[in-house]
């Protein structure tokens, strides 16, 4: 549905172990990607949710069309799974012009950049992805090409180098980033439109489940779909990969056909329970719980009673823990909130006298 097919540079992507193929990670695999490419929508009109950023980049290519002038440069931010790369399609699409997709980490010189640049046809859109991760000095040939449709190409070294203006055609960059704060002022200055795209609520999220099935050939209920939506922790990408594997057990265990309880049971099977958390989230919360009395601990001697890395749990964990308001991060350490002992069905032990939250262990 709505979601980027192009591979994720996060840090959840560099790091190793079990949690680089986790159910409810939001960076695109293989099979995602292969998937993904038949379920995107083609306009803006089948793109589901993300209201406000839909309205205000159709104004946007309306007015470019009706002045038959190419579009603004565009920067969609937002978390991996969102559909940032199928915006920046559908913004091709809409203004009738080819595409051309590349990412940040793969122009690490300005050269890299310059052949690229010189080489788009009028009105083409630049797709950069994890615009942030580009090396500096094609940052700042950047600036120029955005602004000026010029790059000045250097040739020679030394006092004899030579800078030779080439110009471009008019072009739109769409850059796409899931860290919008690393980008310096002076390019984020130089995008015409910038959309911030949101994490889904439960009900959008069940309209791109009814939509992927329909077009997978997968028969669900009303109820199927919003159990599969309700552990999809906000993200396009993460529902329809559920989807997929509910699919898979309604086949093999059932008719084919998902209800409520064949995908809380299909989930349960994949250990993703009814908030999205799955095995790594709940280890780190029943360690923080059980064997820290809700904290505060720190994050080393946590990612120790785990089992994983430091940056594990920091970077893949935590993440959705903290936005689901089930863990806290503190000066002193992780700190669980009354919803995490909740969730796990366990009782808070009282807190000292001091009220800091963690336990009394020396109290009658």
């Amino acid at each position: 549905m709505n979601w980027d097919d192009t591979t994720d540079t996060s840090a959840e992507d560099r790091l190793v172990g079990p949690a680089e193929e986790r159910l409810v990670g939001p960076v695109a695999d293989r099979e995602d990607q292969a998937v993904e490419a038949a379920l995107r929508p083609k306009d803006l009109g089948e793109f589901i949710g993300q209201e406000k950023v839909r309205e205000q980049l159709d104004l946007v290519l309306r007015a470019a069309r009706a002045r038959g002038a190419t579009a603004d440069h565009v920067l969609l931010s937002g978390a991996p799974g969102l559909g940032k790369t199928t915006l920046s399609m559908i913004i091709a699409a809409e203004m009738g012009a080819p595409i051309r997709i590349t990412s940040g980490p793969a122009i690490q010189h300005a050269g890299d950049l310059a052949a690229i640049l010189s080489s788009l046809q009028e009105g083409e859109v630049l797709f950069l992805d994890e615009i942030h991760r580009m090396s500096r000095p094609a940052e700042e040939m950047l600036y120029m090409a955005m602004e000026d449709f010029r790059v000045d190409v250097i040739v020679g070294k030394g006092p004899g180098a030579t800078a030779i203006p080439l110009e471009l055609p008019p072009f739109t960059l769409v850059g796409a980033t899931t860290r919008a704060g690393l980008l310096p002022p002076p390019l984020r200055d130089r995008f015409g439109f910038t959309g911030h795209m949101e994490f889904y609520e439960p009900t959008e999220l069940e309209r791109v489940v009814h939509r992927s099935a329909s077009l997978l050939d997968v028969e669900i209920e009303s109820a199927g779909a919003a159990e599969i939506a309700g552990r999809s922790r906000g993200t396009p990408r993460i529902a329809n990969r559920l989807l997929r594997r509910v699919r898979d057990y309604a086949q093999v265990k059932a008719d084919g056909f998902i209800t409520r309880e064949i995908a809380a049971a299909a989930l349960a099977v994949y250990e993703v329970d009814a908030r999205g958390l799955d095995r790594l989230d709940r280890a780190v919360l029943e360690a923080l719980l059980k064997l820290f009395g809700g904290g505060p601990v720190g994050l080393s001697t946590l990612a120790v009673a785990v089992g994983e890395e430091r940056e594990t749990v920091e970077e893949v964990a935590e993440p959705f823990l903290v936005r689901e308001g089930l863990l806290a991060r503190t000066p002193r350490g992780r700190v669980a909130t009354p919803a995490a002992w909740a969730h796990l069905g366990l009782t808070a032990p009282r807190t000292s006298a001091g009220g800091t939250g963690q336990q009394d262990l020396f109290g009658a």
